[in-house]
């Protein structure tokens, strides 16, 4: 869910329930708040509302306590004295009605989870401990093993069978996005352990490298003795119909396949120049970064159909087998996220390969129509499918020119992409920034180049219009507002430029 005052008081009219909680913590945290993330993360998932009482009304949470707060949370959700196995958990804060409220998102857990040693189950009334109701915890488990086949235990596989490159990859990831992140200073076996990948059968004792290990950490033998059929079919198919122009037959780990579906698609999908307000965005990763990572976490491994991702003309489409929660197509507006494999979620989340259980579509619905032309379909089934308009640019004779609406698009005779779009109309302020920019510059160089002292007509007039045409770019689009950030001119404004 969008973090906006509107949505959290949707959230707040449904009253409490099975997913959603209440909690009013001004300047502490309760106990049983723990308790509560433990029978979330048992049953179905939920939302915790942190500075709202059980009436729904909006009491917030004291400014001065807010850091404080949130770092006592993760701190004790990461603790495995306090939740065991941890959940890697964080706290968002929005304001409502001018006050500060806490929000606490908790996805389904495919583990058993303990609080304090105690095992918790959620109802409609709350929060239960079913830790001596030895019915209710068996339910417990099976429902667990069963649903969610990611957990199935290998007791001949061990940590010397995993790839300890990778674990260090991994730690690498968390060092660099989260800093202080407890997985940076774990040994390889704790590592592992903390990530569920690692577990002990209740029924049987055996302990051994989970099947999410394996597909995350394994070695290519390990991942094909387990998994025989895994693999991630990458398919170009624009001029030779019957069988493929480019293909790439993906059989190893997730994270290594994650990278070869993103390098498949940067290789063989146009990236066309789109700007959010002064910032350069690619439509085509931020789309295919949630195509490929829904690929991989939302797949039911133990199904033999194949997953395949198949760039045709004008559209891209995707197919992986699934356990559906229902049939037909996805309406986002209504559709309720469930995990089909919350460990492998919840480490493409750590690692930043994928967001919050439900961004994907999001994203998927607010880049779509900009990226192609019309909304990506989603159509949940035993085989789950998305299809995605792409644009497609045609060749012209090399030189030749198409004017539309007061735009010059300049077209390679050998890619067949737009290589330079020339605005008809360049304001005198555009002309004179350009006029400038012979090297790399700073925005205050920029500025006192143009003899400019106001930040707010320079960028009104000359910095935004120039990087809205494309004339002009950041030397670290990833990063618009970093302290190194320098602007140059592309081949568009010097071509310009070199027009009378």
């Amino acid at each position: 869910m969008d973090l906006t005052e509107k949505n959290i008081l949707d959230l707040i009219r449904k009253g409490e329930g099975l997913t959603l909680e209440f909690k009013k913590c001004s300047n502490s945290l309760s106990r049983d708040i723990y308790e509560t993330v433990c029978a979330f993360l048992n049953r179905h998932g939920g939302t915790l509302l942190l500075g709202i009482s059980d009436d729904g009304s909006v009491l917030g949470v004291d400014p001065d306590a807010i850091v404080q707060l949130k770092k006592d949370f993760v701190t004790a959700s990461n603790n495995p004295q306090k939740i065991s196995p941890p959940a890697y958990l964080s706290v968002d804060d929005v304001s409502v009605k001018k006050k500060t409220v806490l929000r606490i998102y908790v996805p389904e857990s495919s583990q058993v989870h303990r609080c304090n040693g105690r095992i918790y189950d959620r109802n409609e009334d709350g929060d239960l401990d079913i830790t001596d109701h030895t019915v209710q915890v068996a339910n417990l488990y099976h429902r667990k093993q069963t649903v969610f086949t990611e957990n199935k235990i290998y007791p001949h596989a061990g940590l010397k069978d995993l790839r300890h490159d990778l674990i260090e990859k991994c730690r690498k990831f968390v060092r660099i996005n989260a800093q202080g992140h407890p997985w940076a200073s774990m040994d390889d076996m704790q590592f592992i352990q903390s990530a569920q990948l690692f577990q002990t059968d209740p029924q049987t004792g055996k302990s051994g490298i989970t099947l999410a290990g394996i597909l995350l950490l394994g070695t290519d033998q390990l991942i094909l003795s387990a998994v025989p059929a895994h693999r991630t079919d990458l398919i170009l198919r624009k001029i030779n119909l019957d069988r493929y122009d480019d293909r790439d037959l993906v059989r190893t780990n997730l994270i290594d396949s994650y990278d070869r579906i993103i390098a498949f698609v940067q290789k063989h999908l146009p990236d066309p120049f789109y700007l959010d307000g002064i910032e350069r965005l690619s439509l085509r990763d931020n789309i295919f970064r949630e195509v490929a990572s829904n690929m991989l976490i939302h797949r039911e491994y133990t199904n033999p159909y194949p997953a395949r991702l198949i760039i045709e003309y004008g559209q891209v489409l995707t197919e992986n087998a699934s356990k559906p929660h229902g049939f037909g197509v996805l309406n986002p507006a209504t559709s309720v996220p469930y995990p089909k494999n919350p460990v492998i979620c919840a480490f493409f989340r750590e690692i930043q390969r994928a967001d919050e259980l439900g961004s994907g579509i999001r994203k998927l619905i607010r880049y779509g129509k900009s990226y192609g032309g019309s909304d990506p379909e989603m159509i949940e089934g035993d085989v789950f499918r998305i299809i995605v308009k792409v644009p497609e640019f045609q060749s012209l004779p090399e030189k030749k020119q198409t004017k539309t609406q007061g735009t010059t698009e300049v077209v390679s005779p050998t890619t067949g992409e737009v290589t330079g779009e020339v605005t008809g109309e360049v304001t005198g302020e555009v002309r004179r920034l350009l006029s400038i920019m012979k090297e790399d510059k700073f925005r205050i160089e920029i500025q006192d180049a143009l003899g400019l002292k106001g930040q707010g007509n320079f960028r009104a007039l000359y910095l935004v219009p120039a990087l809205k045409a494309g004339l002009i770019e950041m030397t670290i689009p990833d990063k618009p507002k970093s302290r190194h950030q320098k602007y140059r001119i592309t081949a568009k404004g010097r071509q310009v430029l070199s027009c009378p």
